[in-house]
Order: structure tokens, then sequence, then C-alpha cells
């Protein structure tokens, strides 16, 4: 049995992350109408393939969350090559283009790690020479340029690894981070892959033309923090086991780290796949250890709110609160990065905020974050979590790019397979999800309890109304993200947001914290009625018709 507590042991939070008391009453009916009939068949006119049901739940073609967008064109650079100036936290405190100097990574480890390779950002000659490489078995004799660790700095250099951005910050016009030029960290990172076109490697990375918005599912993200030369400077992402918690813990890991712990046991914990599954990020400083699977970033203009707990009502919001909290932590020990921290977790709050400052001056690291921001705001509101805000008129041109970018086809199956599995999903799916993927995904959250029976939470603290109560749920990984951060903190329930059901066929695990190995698992009742998500078919080839409809959903 995993010890289990909780970061947050108190905090009078009124106000965090713009409540909202008045939430809008259609979608607190549709909430009450989740929490009762998820799942169950419901009555209607015969559909298109002679089944019974409905097309999604009641509002289903309103999107409660609208959010500003820009310029799409302009949009694309942002998402690909935009650091907002966290190349000074990635490189000056994290270290990690020296960690992966160090370490001696060559490109097919790279790959193997997930890291994926832009081809088009490679002169003809280093692609002639990679597909010349590619021709032979990969070995060191045959493939030197492949296996060499200066070819990896090479692709850094060129911008050629999806959303690794280096910068001529030293002014001489070129660029080497080698000789003191720095890299940071663009969106596409998480949320990018390639076409696969010269060369993809088993459960690894791919060299290719990028593709803008899925999921690398294959992503090492943990691996990649473990590589950096000093882990240590992402502290408040790890799992920690905090005196103000009584020093237990929550996460996969048996045991948290401290503010003593060493970089070798913070290297440990993020390079196990056990603790820090492959395809995850822990998007929270709470100290929790909850990596949870990397969301698409494809036609976020159906999915709204965001976040697996719906805690951001909107795009630009999430945006910021990654550029100016994950992408660089150091915004956590100013003043307004503290009163949020302070915000969210009482005492609690305030040790991670100290543990930090004293790790980030043990490790020689300049505490104060060297962000490009435009504009200072209430800490602990959604436009401003940390009480700062990168500029606008990128925001927006961000949120405008990945509205448009399109999901990727579906799989083409049995069509009488595709027909029967949507007839299933009208009479037994549609109290949660459409069955037209080109409408808006619903904007209710659902419950935890409803999405997960066998939820029994232990309330470890209360906080102010419209806040939830601080609860926490014994050997489940499943509500992790949700203990500190969810939907209460705008003035919405614990539970979960819907995701778009878009790009399954790729999707390698299931539900948010990759508890479920296959769709084929997901829908299996042997799973048990108390487990999440508890909506099983087990009769005939009704599972298998609903697989071929899933895998086959796109937005045509």
């Amino acid at each position: 049995m995993r010890p289990r507590a909780c970061f947050l042991l108190a905090a009078p939070l009124m106000g965090l992350l713009g409540c909202d008391e008045d939430r809008d009453d259609a979608d607190a009916s549709r909430v009450a109408d989740a929490s009762h009939d998820v799942g169950e068949p419901r009555d209607g006119a015969p559909s298109e393939d002679g089944g019974e049901g409905r097309e999604g739940p009641p509002g289903n073609d309103v999107n409660l969350h609208p959010h500003e967008v820009g310029d799409e064109t302009a949009g694309r650079a942002v998402f690909r090559m935009e650091t907002f100036g966290n190349e000074a936290f990635w490189t000056d405190a994290v270290r990690l283009p020296q960690g992966i100097v160090a370490a001696g990574v060559t490109p097919i480890q790279a790959l193997q790690t997930g890291f994926n390779v832009n081809i088009d950002a490679l002169d003809a000659a280093t692609q002639s020479a990679i597909a010349a490489e590619l021709m032979t078995d990969l070995s060191p004799a045959m493939a030197p340029m492949l296996n060499s660790p200066a070819t990896t700095l090479a692709l850094i250099n060129a911008n050629a690894i999806i959303g690794v951005v280096a910068i001529d910050t030293n002014g001489d016009g070129t660029i080497d981070v080698a000789a003191g030029d720095r890299a940071g960290v663009a969106c596409a990172f998480c949320h990018a892959i390639t076409d696969g076109s010269v060369f993809s490697i088993p459960n690894g990375g791919s060299i290719g033309r990028e593709i803008d918005g899925p999921t690398p599912h294959t992503l090492n993200v943990g691996a990649t923090f473990a590589l950096a030369a000093n882990t240590r400077a992402l502290y408040p992402i790890a799992q920690l086991a905090l005196t103000a918690s009584g020093g237990a813990t929550i996460g996969r890991a048996p045991t948290g780290l401290t503010e003593t712990s060493t970089e070798a046991e913070i290297d440990a914990y993020f390079a196990n796949p056990a603790f820090y599954p492959i395809g995850t990020f822990d998007d929270q400083p709470d100290g929790n250890g909850a990596p949870m699977h990397i969301t698409p970033m494809f036609r976020s203009d159906l999915s709204a709110p965001y976040g697996s707990e719906g805690a951001i009502s909107r795009l630009d919001n999430f945006s910021n609160l990654v550029y100016t909290v994950l992408f660089d932590l150091r915004t956590l020990t100013t003043p307004s990065g503290r009163a949020f921290l302070q915000l969210l977790g009482g005492a609690a709050g305030d040790e991670i905020a100290n543990d930090y400052a004293t790790i980030l001056a043990a490790t020689g690291v300049d505490p104060q974050p060297a962000l490009e921001i435009a504009t200072m705001g209430m800490p602990g509101m959604e436009a401003t979590p940390a009480g700062v805000r990168v500029d606008d008129t990128r925001l927006l041109d961000l949120s405008a790019y990945m509205d448009g970018l399109e999901a990727p086809p579906g799989i083409d199956g049995d069509a009488a397979a595709i027909a029967r599995g949507r007839a299933i999903f009208r009479a037994q799916c549609t109290s949660c999800h459409n069955v037209d993927q080109s409408r808006f995904v619903p904007s209710m959250l659902i419950p935890m309890n409803v999405i997960f029976p066998g939820d029994a939470p232990v309330q470890l603290a209360t906080r102010m109304p419209p806040l939830n109560p601080v609860l926490n749920t014994v050997d489940s990984i499943f509500d992790d993200k949700m203990v500190i951060v969810n939907a209460s903190l705008r003035g919405d329930i614990r539970g979960i947001a819907l995701p778009l059901l878009l790009d399954l066929a790729r999707k390698p695990v299931f539900l948010h914290d990759d508890s479920v190995p296959t769709l084929d698992a997901l829908l299996d009742g042997a799973r048990g009625a108390d487990a999440p998500h508890p909506f099983y078919l087990d009769g005939g080839t009704a599972r298998a018709d609903t697989i071929a409809l899933l895998r086959s959903f796109d937005t045509d």
C-alpha cells in the first residue's frame, strides 16, 4: 500500500483562479443530468443505423467556455518556436543542454527517448547524409553520424528537434549551445510529432515533416528531465514528502523527495517509468507527483474547459499557466508566486517555495525568472495564477493556431461493424459523449463519484467556498490530479472534463492516468464496477464493434 497524504493542509482560497459563484445554470443542470444517467441506455428516435438513442447530452451544441483567438498564421510560429524567454530557465537553471552534452546523447538515443526530428529544418547535405545512414543497419560502424553526440548537438543548433528551441543568445550570429547559446522549450515539444516519412524508431520518436497537434505518446518526458545537469531545479513538479504533510507522500513512488534529496535521487525518480510513465507530464507544482497523459492540441475550439480536471476555462489562460509557471518554475519564488502557493497550500505551499529557494541557492541558480512578462495581475486568478502574464497577442495567436489544427483521420474499418458500434454508442454513451465528433465536446464535468464509483476520498483539509475540501482517495492514482487542483478553482465541481474522442487509433493507453492499457480493456467488465470509467460492453461483438467506431472517429 502506498503511503498517502496531501500537499495541501490548509488554505482559505476565496477567489482563487477567478472563481465564479454564479456558474451558468445550463452548465449546472448538465452536471446534474450527468450525475444520474451516465452510461445508461437512453430512449430516442431510431438512428440511421437502426439503433435507438440520442446524439449526445442535452445542450451539446453549445460551447460554455468560448475563448478569444488571434492570427492563426502567426500562431504557428508561437506553437513551434516561442519560448517567452524560458531558455534562461532550461539552460541556466535546469541545465538541460549541458546534461545532454555531458551524457553524450546520440541521435539514436534521442529517438529512443521519443524525440522527434523535423527534417525540413536541416540543410540538403545533412538530409542526404541521414538518409544514407538510414539505409544501413544503424550500428556505430555503419551509421557513425547517427551514433555521434556531435550530431545531436548539431540537430539542437539547427532547431531540428521539435519543441527544443535554440537561440543566438550570445549575439555572434550563429547558434551553438556548446558555445554559450541557450535552448528553451516550446509547445511543440509535447504536442507535435512527425509523419515518420524518413524514419520511425519502434516505441520511440521519428524523423520526418512536423505535424502539430497530436500527442507524442512515446515521448519520455521524465527521462528527458533526468538528463539535465541540475534536475533539482525541477523540484516543485516532483513527488515530494513535505514536513507540513507529516512526511507522507502522494504519487506512484513509494517515498517522496525532499529539499535534501540528491541530484541522483531526483534523477532516479524522473527516469523511472513506473513513477513517471512515458507519454505523461506533471503540470502542477503541488508536490503530489501526478504526471498525466499528454493531451492532443488539435481542434482546441471543440474542447473546453482545459486540463483533465477542468480547472481552466480559457485556452489562452491555460497556455499562460504553462509558460509562466511550468516553463520557468522560478516564478514560484517571487512574491506573487509565493502568494499563489500560499493560497493553494498554506504551510505546505510556503514549504515548497522555501525549499525551492534553498535548492536554487545551493545549485548556483539565479532565482529571478527571465520570462518576457507583459502584464501583472492578481495571484491566483485564472488569467494570472502566479501574478504574471506573457504577451496576450501571442497567446491569442497560439489559440487560433491550435483551434485550426485538424485532427488525424480515423481508421476506415469494417463499415458494418462501425455501423453497429454507432448504434451501441448512441444507446450507451451519449449521456456524456457526442456521436458527431465535429461538435463541441460537452462542457460539463462528470462528478468524481460517477466516473469513479470506487472513489471514497478522505478529507484532509477544509477550504473556503467555493473551493472543495482537500480530498484524497487512498491507493488511487486516478484522483491524484484532483486532490488539490480541480474545477472548484473556478467555482465548479470536483470531477473530470470530457476529452476529445479523436486520434484514438494511435493512443496506446487510456484514462488520463494511463491506468488502462487498451480500448478493449477499457470496455471490459473484468475491471470491476468500482473502477474508473466502469461502462462496459461484454456481449457478443458489441465491444469489438464499438472499438471499431472509436478508432474511426474524426471530424469529417
